[in-house]
């Protein structure tokens, strides 16, 4: 990735921890076949794949493209809350589930390195009430906390599948 004027050194390190943390969303799936990601493996249901999908969704493109960079197209799908993230359709496959995340990681990148981290969301949506976030520095943080919490879960589930762990620590 280039830099831009808005990107800094504070905003280089916490990217580089949110990268770090898309690697190990990834990393710890390569290998599963397409049932196995689609398998739910905890009482809750949910799947690895589906997991995926929210962090695309729900994270990457929510906060970043709907929040902080305000993108209409973005708002208007959460206004209309027309489908749920978690649930992952038969006719998408696994790759392109995993595409889609790759897809919205690099959106996430574009406007991370375009705009100062003190920067206030563009957007705000009413349903969180007295809840804010004041900045796109709180974004990011946020963001790679339920980033990492999510590679945790998929930590558990992939051992649970067929005992494989994730043991690199960068």
């Amino acid at each position: 990735m280039g830099t831009s004027q808005a990107t800094t050194a504070e905003a280089e390190l916490l990217l580089a921890h949110l990268r770090s943390q898309r690697r190990h969303v990834l990393g710890i799936l390569e290998g599963l076949d397409e049932e196995a990601l689609r398998r739910p493996v905890l009482p809750s249901g949910w799947s690895c794949l589906a997991l995926v999908r929210h962090l695309a969704l729900d994270d990457e493109r929510f906060w970043f493209r709907g929040v902080v960079a305000g993108e209409q197209e973005v708002r208007d799908e959460v206004a209309a809350a027309t489908e749920s993230a978690w649930r992952v359709g038969a006719d998408e496959t696994a790759e392109q589930v995993l595409a889609r995340y790759r897809e919205e990681a690099e959106r996430t990148d574009a406007i991370i390195a375009s705009t100062p981290l003190d920067t206030a969301p563009a957007w705000w949506p009413d349903f969180f009430g007295e809840f804010r976030m004041d900045s796109l520095r709180e974004v990011l943080l946020h963001v790679i906390t339920e980033t990492a919490c999510h590679a945790g879960h998929l930590d558990v589930a992939r051992e649970l599948i067929d005992g494989r762990t994730w043991l690199i620590l960068t």
